[in-house]
């Protein structure tokens, strides 16, 4: 096939799938994902009695402890990683306190974007999510951590498709090739229709993923609008065929290579008590500053001087266990788009921030889908305090402030 054919089949396909996106965003009724009423009526009877169980199950992605009730659930499915805007326009985000782990990077133009990881802490409840973005090249070398197919979820990417230009293909140096989003998803096997790639442009519809312009109380632009159903998302993975199971009779957990969990407690005298970092200089909106509170064994983040909140779940301020900042390389503008690219995977340095101290480290991801391993000064893997984990991708060489 040479390449003319190849890439006026490839736009074929995207317009076709993007059209009936379209139709059934269109639509107001339920037909485009019916609920089993049955199916859900069962699942609130067992969520009734989440709050009054014992806690005596480790999550796999955190270590957090949960009651067996949350485990029944989540067996069945597989992580779902969620790709989460963070421009002004979109704060508060809604779901974000739920996630497991999150990761943080600068999508362009030194605004950040989040990649959150549903699994456990998604459970107890059915979560909304968002503002769903698009997607990046080192996003979905994370999500590759969790699965040779994880549930990714996003909302278009960057690409090379152009249906106005000659042969459907943007010029040469408009879209570098290695920031390709939607183009790596194909070649990944993750986009098609049926895909664990659940694209909220082309092959998800109402109501898993939804607009919702007035979620703020006051009317937000059509891209700051897209939400999701942690509940929906989850089960139409599963009716796609991406549950628990995954190839020749495994498990995706088979495969899945966790981190080490320990027991957390405040130091008496703690030497991090407050961190801050900024991603790109002139971008103060975007600075980051975590608050230990030793009291509760936690980070509280704020984000550009101000309190992070989840305008979901009673609106709490975001907090984790453990901050993780990943010094990777950063490269860019790659092209006349304007797109950065984040090396993630290979060897770089790191901090590891819990328990109102800090270790110096060294972070190894030596392929897309290896897990990436944080090690001490010795070489000995570090331990993430149970409860939440929030991975910071700063650009090597920044400087983080924290005493």
């Amino acid at each position: 096939m040479n390449k003319i054919t190849f890439f006026s089949t490839l736009l074929g396909v995207y317009l076709i799938t993007a059209g009936l996106s379209y139709v059934v965003f269109s639509r107001t009724g339920n037909n485009a994902n019916p609920v089993n009423t049955t199916e859900s009526s069962e699942l609130e009877k067992t969520r009734a009695q989440i709050e009054a169980a014992p806690k005596t199950e480790e999550c796999p992605l955190n270590g957090q402890m949960f009651t067996k009730l949350e485990r029944d659930i989540w067996i069945d499915r597989r992580p779902m990683a969620i790709v989460i805007e963070n421009s002004l326009d979109a704060r508060p985000q809604s779901g974000m306190s739920k996630a497991d782990v999150i990761y943080e990077v600068v999508a362009e133009g030194g605004i950040t974007r989040f990649l959150n990881i549903f699994y456990c802490g998604a459970a107890a409840e059915d979560i909304a999510v968002g503002p769903i973005r698009s997607a990046r090249i080192y996003l979905i070398n994370v999500a590759s951590e969790y699965g040779e197919k994880p549930l990714f979820v996003h909302f278009g990417g960057a690409n090379n498709i152009c249906k106005d230009c000659p042969r459907g293909i943007k010029t040469p140096g408009t879209v570098a090739k290695e920031v390709m989003a939607l183009e790596r998803l194909i070649d990944m096997g993750w986009r098609h229709g049926s895909g664990n790639a659940l694209d909220g442009g082309a092959n998800v519809s109402y109501p898993a993923i939804k607009r919702d312009q007035t979620r703020l109380g006051t009317v937000s632009a059509w891209e700051h609008s897209a939400i999701g159903s942690t509940d929906l998302l989850f089960k139409l993975g599963v009716q796609r065929g991406f549950g628990s199971a995954a190839d020749k009779g495994k498990k995706w957990i088979d495969t899945f290579t966790q981190w080490t969990f320990k027991d957390g407690k405040a130091v008496a005298s703690p030497t991090a008590s407050t961190i801050s970092f900024e991603f790109w200089r002139n971008k103060p909106d975007y600075d980051v500053s975590w608050s230990f509170d030793a009291s509760q064994n936690l980070y509280k983040r704020s984000n550009g001087g101000k309190p992070h909140t989840d305008w979901e779940l009673d609106k709490p301020q975001l907090a984790t266990k453990n901050v993780v900042v990943q010094f990777v390389k950063e490269k860019g503008p790659v092209d006349k788009e304007l797109h950065m690219y984040y090396e993630v995977v290979g060897t770089g340095k790191a901090k590891v921030f819990q328990n109102g101290e800090v270790i110096e480290a060294t972070w190894k991801k030596p392929t897309q889908f290896a897990r990436t391993v944080f090690t001490d000064s010795k070489g000995a893997e570090i331990a993430f305090v149970r409860g939440g984990i929030f991975i910071e991708l700063v650009p090597d060489g920044n400087e983080i402030t924290y005493n």
